[in-house]
């Protein structure tokens, strides 16, 4: 069955069918598209277009749809144009003619903006409740590890050295940021369409309020042709997801890096890695791999409707049917990688001598020692110089930093105090740097306390 007709001679033909038909892809909707006309049939009785009984019929039917959509061949042999004409035909299987006036002052443009915002708020919802569990994760492997020292890297050198539980709650606040603007999306979303019509609103009286309040929606659209034109929510949604996995990947590729045999800093479960089918000694991280191989998938999903919405003139046009694929396809790569990407973290094991070694190997305390000078009076510019002639004798002399005793520190430079050795600790340095969102063990300890009250508030 259609839900449009009278006005051609012929119906559509078979390679039309084909080309147009997006049931394969969008009957991921039928639970919203039913519960959304479970709320359209409330408010035709509201109206005087349906009875109170017929309106418990609708409803009832709808309900069972949805239902029997749970069962596995439901979809099986369906020829449907596409999931909103096959829940009208299952209704009219179910309820008979009665099924004609569901459609009364609705158009399949609004019914698609509804359906869209009611399956996307709930899988923004539970972006966010996994991005939940993938910070949360964060701070345990943080508090597995209080005290554990690293390299922090600009330019892939080493910089400055910091607190592991510093660099991962770096990747806290990203993802923090990135439940934000999931949040952000979801309240664009939470705008209820329905009585917009096709373009010009409905010629029914609906309170549009109520049916809002009926859906759990926050408030309604304020102009239709804005309505059938829109996608901008699904764009706020795709560049959120897009963000996430950019994070994701960037994670992906330090522990990629840090687990290798060059590094060492980090063992991967065995769980979340795979090995070679013709070398034996391999222990490969897939699952980083892959999470930094869907970054580009979603990337691609954002610009795929982009581009597509670019020229499009008011209102709708059938163009619009492509927003479906990215969308779905966006949502159910970040989800996985989220699912995965804790999965990693929970199984993943520091090894903390070896990124402690590389510290104090090289020279991460040059900045520490360059600050001492100057709180000791040496104006900065000459400081850096100074530490970073140390540096270079350093380094024609084969020395690390823990090879310098206060008395030839002193002796290669008198601005150096025999009190500044200290700082050739990479440790010790650290202790300077207390302000808060530093990596000093006060400011980070009180960093991670502040963290675990940030996820305890968004607990449910």
């Amino acid at each position: 069955m259609k839900l449009w007709g009278g006005r051609f001679e012929t119906g559509p033909s078979e390679v039309f069918e084909r080309f147009s038909g997006s049931l394969h892809f969008d009957k991921r909707l039928l639970d919203a598209d039913c519960r959304g006309s479970q709320a359209f049939a409330r408010a035709l009785q509201q109206v005087g277009i349906v009875t109170a009984e017929e309106c418990a019929t609708l409803v009832a039917a709808f309900e069972q749809i949805r239902l029997d959509a749970t069962q596995p061949g439901f979809f099986e042999g369906a020829a449907d144009e596409d999931v909103h004409t096959l829940v009208i035909r299952k209704l009219k299987d179910r309820v008979g003619a009665l099924a004609d006036k569901i459609h009364t002052g609705r158009s399949r443009n609004e019914q698609v903006s509804l359906d869209i915002r009611l399956w996307l708020r709930e899988e923004i919802d539970s972006i966010v409740h996994q991005l939940a569990l993938v910070m949360s994760s964060l701070v345990a492997m943080a508090r597995n590890y209080p005290d554990a020292l690293v390299p922090g890297y600009t330019h892939l050198r080493r910089a400055q050295a910091v607190l592991w539980p510093h660099y991962l709650l770096a990747y806290f606040e990203m993802f923090a940021r990135d439940r934000e603007r999931f949040l952000e999306a979801r309240a664009r979303v939470n705008v209820m369409p329905l009585g917009s019509g096709a373009l010009a609103g409905s010629g029914f009286p609906f309170d549009r309020d109520a049916i809002a309040h009926d859906l759990g929606f926050a408030s309604v659209t304020r102009n239709s042709m804005d309505v059938s034109a829109d996608r901008d929510f699904a764009l706020d949604f795709l560049y959120a997801a897009s963000v996430t996995m950019l994070h994701l990947s960037r994670l992906a590729e330090d522990w990629i890096l840090y687990s290798s045999d060059e590094f060492g800093w980090l063992e991967l479960g065995d769980g979340v890695t795979s090995g070679s089918s013709l070398m034996p000694q391999k222990k490969n991280p897939d699952s980083l791999e892959l999470i930094r191989g869907k970054s580009g998938r979603v990337f691609g999903d954002l610009s795929s409707l982009f581009v597509t919405l670019k020229g499009l003139p008011m209102t709708y046009n059938r163009d619009m049917q492509e927003d479906k694929e990215p969308l779905f396809d966006a949502a159910a790569q970040v989800t996985a990688s989220l699912e995965m990407m804790e999965a990693v973290i929970r199984s993943t094991r520091l090894n903390p001598s070896r990124p402690a070694a590389a510290a104090e190997e090289s020279w991460v305390v040059a900045t520490d020692l360059a600050e001492a000078l100057a709180r000791a009076g040496v104006p900065f510019h000459q400081a850096h110089q100074l530490v970073g002639r140390l540096v270079l004798e350093s380094v024609k002399q084969g020395k690390k930093p823990s090879n310098w005793t206060a008395s030839a520190l002193t002796a290669f430079a008198p601005e150096f105090t025999p009190g500044m050795s200290r700082l050739l600790n990479p440790a010790e340095g650290m202790k300077t740097r207390e302000l808060p969102g530093g990596t000093g063990p006060a400011a980070v300890s009180d960093a991670l306390d502040e963290a675990e009250a940030r996820l305890r508030g968004w607990q449910p």
